[in-house]
């Protein structure tokens, strides 16, 4: 029997596992291989962002050692799993270590120099590649022929190495078995529960552009091809009966195949049959067409909970070019956000900072303009990504960069349009751009901000900065000391964990907003300004950590499936009308209205606090009851959180 150990390690240290959808696929194809599933013993070890290497070679190597030792990799655990493969080669020398994804792909002269234990590069698309590799194995276990294995690069001594033609992408994807429907990846713990954060799950394999800072379209190659429709539907109602509660599709451009129509169809009439999934996060078409309309409205109703993207990565004409991305119909951006948001669906912005063509300036301009339509913004540092035009030109591009200590990624440091100096100081803005808009920190803050005190959404973030930087208070020193050198996604979420953690940081913040940009108000909506920010907080998801108490003000109700607060919150306007009000550029002043709100929030926010996609199905509503002046000032004692503004 020929042992088998596929490894996979999620991105961030997440308090819930990822799914291992790459091991899947590997562990699916040699299952159901009836000349391999015989003489394989095929293990999956998924292994959480924040484990040390010590801990994953316990997980894979305590039990019995594995002869073929196969990673999926990317720059997050390229380094880790290179130790893991010198773990290997000393437990069993005549064993087979093997990289494959698409950080390696191509890269065999990279990989064989720096990791000098790893024996095979599998280049391109790895379920048909792995499965000739492990046939090659099994003929002859000590001196097994790859020559013949299409896809490949294979160590022959030292750094010299041998590379076979690459493997034509595969066509009909349905040869590929499914991992859910062979059960190669479970989708029940011991427990009976469903233990990922989401579902992971492509309908297609492919995309149409080839952006400089992407390997998307160059590693999986540039036509689309699509499992089918039967197969995609007999998934789905795996999942539906299974209670899954998020699918989160891996496509490159969802939205833009007359297929995702389908596939909407078929999760819609999955959802009416179980009653999950309730909400579907997908990587969105660039363009927009009639299609995407169409599926967006349709989604809403049927109550699905989703955030949609607008990829715009910049404004900057210069860097758009050098990004390749004029083709694209980002100058209509405007005209979708405000669809969108008449439609009542969230979206959200991504932004890149760093490109070659841009400046601070202009990227700042571009956020704020963005940021009129759509306060939420992810901004991403460049990064320079193996086998993307960005990486190939970087001498054209002037591009500095460094490698990370616990990584592989490439960080842009400078460019032919950015000094060293602009770079570190924009890794502090995007820190606190990823915390407060990103993820949502600030909700319901930005356009009373910009309309009310005539700040731009970049002047607020900057304003709490220098507030942060010249407070002594201990808890915003020591959020203070959580700004990174780079604004990297781990740093991002320890930095929103504080804030949830720790109500004295977000009692000095509410003291910022109070003493900074309410005075700039209007005097007519002064008194306003205080009890918005007490709302933005009530409205924020319940934050409860394992083992943990439930948090003063709310109680656990609906079988410990939602929160409540304690009693009705009450404010002296309808904060709500008027912030509506507000953001359709209305400028009245609200009348006073005592009015009592009772806030209820979804339970299971710590563990999706990391990822901004999922964390924002778990924001409180707020239910008001009719305005009513004569309510009892009393009823306002109790209020979720136990805080008042």
């Amino acid at each position: 029997m020929l042992r088998i150990a596929l490894v996979q390690q999620s991105a961030w240290d997440l308090p819930v596992d990822s799914m291992p959808l790459a091991a899947g696929y590997l562990k699916a194809v040699l299952d159901a291989d009836p000349g391999i599933g015989p003489e394989v013993d095929v293990r999956i070890h998924n292994m959480r962002g924040g484990w040390p290497v010590n801990q994953m070679t316990r997980a894979i190597f305590s039990e019995e050692v594995p002869d073929v030792l196969a990673f999926s990799v990317v720059g997050w655990n390229y380094r880790n799993f290179s130790l893991l493969a010198d773990v290997h080669k000393q437990l069993k020398p005549d064993g087979f270590t093997v990289f494959g994804g698409n950080h390696v792909s191509h890269q065999a002269k990279k990989v064989f120099r720096e990791c000098p234990d790893v024996d095979i590069v599998v280049n391109g698309e790895g379920e048909l590649t792995f499965r000739e590799l492990v046939t090659a194995i099994l003929a002859n276990r000590h001196t097994p022929d790859f020559t013949d294995v299409a896809g490949l690069s294979f160590r022959l001594s030292g750094d010299e190495y041998f590379t076979t033609p690459d493997r034509a992408r595969i066509d009909d994807l349905d040869i590929i078995p499914s991992p859910f429907l062979t059960g190669a990846i479970p989708l029940l713990d011991r427990s009976g529960r469903f233990p990922y954060e989401f579902a992971l799950l492509e309908t297609n394999r492919g995309c149409p552009y080839r952006c400089s800072f992407c390997y998307w379209g160059g590693a999986t190659g540039q036509r689309v091809r699509s499992f089918s429709r039967d197969r995609l539907a007999a998934e789905l109602d795996l999942f539906g009966y299974h209670q899954v509660p998020t699918v989160f599709l891996c496509d490159a451009n969802f939205g833009m195949l007359e297929a995702d129509e389908e596939f909407t169809e078929d999760l819609l009439k999955i959802h009416e049959k179980y009653g999950f999934p309730v909400s579907l996060e997908a990587n969105w078409a660039k363009n927009k067409s009639q299609r995407f309309h169409r599926i967006v409205r349709t989604l809403k109703q049927y109550g699905f909970k989703s955030s949609f993207t607008l990829a715009l990565q910049t404004l900057s004409d210069e860097a758009l070019t050098d990004m390749r991305r004029r083709n694209m119909k980002l100058n209509q951006w405007q005209d979708l956000a405000e669809w969108l948001a008449a439609e009542g669906m969230e979206s959200f912005v991504e932004l890149i900072w760093g490109s070659p063509g841009e400046t601070v300036e202009t990227f700042l301009d571009g956020y704020d303009r963005i940021a009129e339509k759509v306060p939420r913004i992810a901004v991403y540092p460049l990064l320079l990504l193996p086998n993307t035009d960005y990486s190939e030109k970087r001498e054209l591009h002037g591009f500095v960069t460094v490698r990370g200590e616990s990584d592989d990624f490439e960080y842009v440091l400078a460019s032919r349009s950015s000094t060293l100096a602009e770079n570190f100081a924009m890794q502090r803005f995007m820190f606190l751009a990823r915390i407060l808009g990103e993820n949502q920190y600030f909700k319901r803050l930005w356009h009373p901000a910009r309309l009310l005190a005539g700040m731009t959404q970049s002047q607020v973030i900057y304003s709490l900065m220098e507030w942060i930087d010249a407070s002594e208070h201990p808890s915003a020193v020591a959020f203070r000391g959580m700004f990174p050198v780079l604004a990297e996604s781990p740093a991002v979420a320890a930095g929103h964990r504080m804030l949830y953690s720790d109500p004295e940081l977000d009692a000095e913040i509410e003291r910022w907003w109070n003493e900074q940009v309410v005075p700039r108000f209007p005097a007519a909506w002064a008194e306003f300004g205080p009890h918005l920010y007490r709302f933005e907080r009530l409205s924020r998801p319940v934050y409860q950590p394992p083992g943990g108490s439930v948090p003063d003000g709310w109680r656990l109700v609906e079988g410990g499936d939602t929160y409540a607060g304690q009693g009705l919150a009450t404010f002296p306007f309808d904060v709500i009308a008027a912030y509506e009000r507000l953001a359709a550029g209305v400028l009245t002043p609200p009348e006073p209205a005592s009015t009592a709100y009772e806030f209820r929030s979804r339970s299971g926010f710590y563990l999706h606090l990391d990822n901004h996609e999922t964390g924002a199905h778990y924001f409180a509503t707020a239910t008001p009851l009719a305005p009513n002046p004569s309510l009892d000032d009393a009823v306002g004692a109790h209020q979720p959180c136990g805080k008042a503004g």
